[in-house]
């Protein structure tokens, strides 16, 4: 008999959509616009009036995926959390990719059954990827996007926008937090929570 213990999947039985199976997220709004990166989570002061967002380097959490019972506590301080920005590159294996939506998708629906207030991470990679990359992501909700590395020329920045506007067109998000520069192309009004600055200075507590 098969059994499943296949990294996380025997830890928690998840409402699955699409065509792979991912792990559906409730609809949240928040209600703080101070945001934090997930590595000064753990000296942070005043948690109950910040969230943490995942734009880092994907290593500097990746131990959440391995042993995500350990650091439940230590999110369940916080307002509410983002889920984890795993990395979707364009010359990324489509698969990879899939499993990274997943893995994103798994680490919310896992911190919601345990009283978390999840903030879904949208992020997309080339066109193709806009058939699934928004499966699990509920409608009418806050969504979190970064537009960091997506600007640096322009069919970089078209991709970006080409993405951003399928976002808009799926999914409706009733709030928008953004990291990094707000594209001038970007017409609605967004919740600014941090830039690509944060990751080479100290974050001073408020």
């Amino acid at each position: 008999m098969f059994q499943r213990d296949i990294e996380n999947w025997y830890k928690f039985n998840f409402e699955d959509v699409g065509k792979y199976g991912v792990p559906a997220l409730l609809a949240e709004i928040i209600e703080t616009e101070q945001f934090i990166p997930f590595n000064y989570a753990k000296s942070c002061k005043n948690a109950d009036k910040k969230g943490i967002h995942f734009f880092l380097h994907d290593y500097q959490f990746r131990r959440l995926w391995d042993m995500p019972e350990r650091y439940m506590l230590m999110l369940q301080r916080f307002n509410c959390v983002c889920t984890p920005d795993y990395s979707l590159y364009t010359d990324m294996p489509k698969a990879m990719q899939i499993y990274h939506h997943y893995k994103k998708q798994w680490m919310g629906a896992y911190w919601q059954a345990n009283g978390i207030t999840v903030i879904p991470t949208v992020s997309w990679s080339d066109e193709e990827s806009l058939s699934w990359c928004f499966d699990g992501i509920p409608k009418g909700a806050a969504v979190a996007v970064s537009s960091v590395g997506c600007l640096k020329d322009k069919a970089s920045r078209e991709g970006f926008m080409l993405g951003y506007q399928a976002m808009l067109n799926t999914l409706h998000p009733r709030q928008i937090l953004f990291y990094g520069t707000v594209p001038e192309e970007v017409e609605e009004k967004v919740i600014c929570i941090g830039s690509f600055q944060e990751r080479f200075g100290k974050i001073k507590e408020k």
